[in-house]
């Protein structure tokens, strides 16, 4: 029941230790602050890293050629070992648990690409389309490499994004020809790529036949990605595909260095494996500040209730039950800790939203924050946070209300 009297005496005592409530106050807002803040950075920091991985096949291994640093069956170590279609035909014929296999070469050498009166340096590179589902590449204007393109050996090009404003600006670059090399490309196709800082966007990507026929006459593959199929897990692939290579090239399974395997599934794994840590810490010094505030808050009702010991002596000998004494101490503790948190979980919403705001005029821009993105906390945070405020609050004033009541009226009114 809502007893008007109560509340005004609660305004009244707050009104007349501004600073001291204002202290008190401070340190519980602070803590609830520092609670949602450093919760919504670290989601910012998780989602930066997923925005990283976006788009890629989280299931997957990449592979690439190394050199021996072990001997084997009589082989000295320091041997080259280099990939070739064969290994690709292998793979996908030998291994059952895999869903697709990707393949990418990289044109080496300085050369510009050009078009008309405008040129740039861009990365060139030969792949098949299974190479753009691994790796995150999303089309935005025409279409990517197809199998058409790859049994012909087609002279067309997908660009990236970057690639196109530097070389046609705002014209449609779909139909035109960028000379690479010496040899004319029709350009079918624009891409954009997250993450990279846009570098990932300065792209250029060629069938693989077609640089195979046109630059690579070795027929080597320098990196191949594979695809595990749904419910393999990816090292169950890395240790296959590393016995089969080491077969054919005759080098130690356990020689690290013979060829190099990057592990998606395992790295992503080990990545959120580390923001369930760092919420841990966060929540843990989230909650150690909160409970010094909430301490403190304890401390000011043990001084309040000693400063009205003759008040309460009073009130209980004209009768005043114990109850009343108790809910009048608990509910001005319940104020100020619900108060103050409130305060500092709107603080630390805000300051995330303008946090937020501030990188998307970036993202507008055409930059990128590197591996940070939408900071935010979510509704199940913000209610836990509250309730843990209205019962620390309760608990913070309950002690003072339990020593208030047990006060005798004779000994109250003897106090100075």
């Amino acid at each position: 029941m809502f007893d008007s009297d109560k509340w005004q005496e609660i305004f009244a005592t707050i009104k007349k230790n501004k600073l001291r409530t204002f202290l008190t106050a401070l340190g519980v807002g602070w803590g609830i602050f520092m609670l949602v803040f450093l919760l919504g950075v670290g989601k910012g920091m998780e989602n930066g890293v997923k925005r990283e991985f976006a788009g890629e096949a989280v299931n997957s291994i990449w592979v690439w050629r190394g050199k021996t640093t072990l001997p084997y069956k009589g082989l000295k170590p320091g041997r080259e070992i280099f990939f070739t279609n064969e290994d690709y035909e292998t793979a996908q014929n030998k291994m059952s648990n895999i869903d697709f296999i990707g393949v990418r070469n990289s044109l080496w050498g300085e050369f510009t690409i050009n078009y008309k009166n405008k040129n740039g340096s861009f990365q060139v590179y030969g792949s098949n389309y299974n190479f753009f589902k691994l790796n995150g590449e999303k089309i935005q204007t025409g279409r990517f490499i197809n199998d058409l393109d790859m049994d012909e050996k087609r002279k067309i090009v997908v660009i990236g994004v970057r690639v196109k404003n530097v070389l046609f600006g705002d014209k449609d670059p779909i139909g035109e020809y960028i000379e690479i090399k010496g040899v004319y490309f029709k350009v079918v196709g624009v891409f954009t790529r997250k993450g990279g800082n846009g570098r990932l966007e300065e792209r250029i990507y060629m069938p693989f036949t077609t640089y195979q026929a046109t630059f690579n006459p070795q027929k080597r593959i320098h990196l191949v990605g594979i695809a595990a199929k749904e419910g393999v897990p990816a090292k169950e692939v890395e240790d296959q595909i590393r016995t089969l290579l080491s077969e054919k090239y005759k080098f130690d399974p356990k020689d690290k260095q013979a060829i190099g395997i990057n592990n998606n599934q395992e790295e992503y794994e080990r990545t959120m494996g580390l923001f369930t840590g760092i919420a841990a810490i966060v929540w843990f010094v989230g909650l150690g500040t909160l409970a010094a505030g909430i301490v403190g808050v304890s401390s000011i009702m043990l001084i309040i209730v000693k400063e009205r010991t003759k008040e309460i002596g009073i009130r209980k000998a004209i009768g005043a039950t114990p109850w009343s004494i108790i809910s009048l101490v608990l509910q001005e503790s319940i104020f100020i800790t619900s108060m103050a948190g409130y305060i500092g979980l709107l603080l630390g919403v805000g300051l995330l939203e303008l946090i937020r705001a501030m990188i998307e005029q970036v993202e507008m821009g055409g930059g990128e924050v590197s591996y940070f993105s939408r900071p935010e906390v979510n509704m199940s945070v913000a209610i836990t946070a509250t309730l843990i405020l209205v019962i620390a609050g309760a608990l913070a004033g309950l002690f003072p209300a339990m020593r208030a009541a047990n006060i005798k009226p004779i000994e109250a009114l003897r106090a100075e």
